[in-house]
């Protein structure tokens, strides 16, 4: 999408982090590194709201209806309030 992102973030229980990262955690390095990047080459404006939505995805059925929003997602991208042309 032009103007979000969705991301699946999967947590693996044996990746052995102490103390493990939760989503906000990586959601907020992501974003801050990409901004940092997006610095170094030149950019200047805003890049990122201050807030996100997160859902924890709790079983398959769950999994499947979200995967499948995500795929669905740039298809709607026109109805969007700030689609333009």
């Amino acid at each position: 999408m032009p103007n979000h992102v969705h991301v699946i973030l999967f947590f693996d229980e044996a990746a052995g982090a102490s103390p493990r990262p939760t989503g906000m955690d990586v959601v907020c390095a992501l974003k801050s590194l990409t901004v940092r990047e997006c610095r170094k080459n030149g950019f200047k404006g805003s890049l990122f709201q201050t807030s996100f939505h997160d859902h924890i995805i709790r079983d398959n059925d769950d999994y499947v209806k979200h995967k499948n929003y995500i795929l669905e997602n740039p298809r709607l991208w026109h109805l969007d309030e700030m689609y333009c042309e």
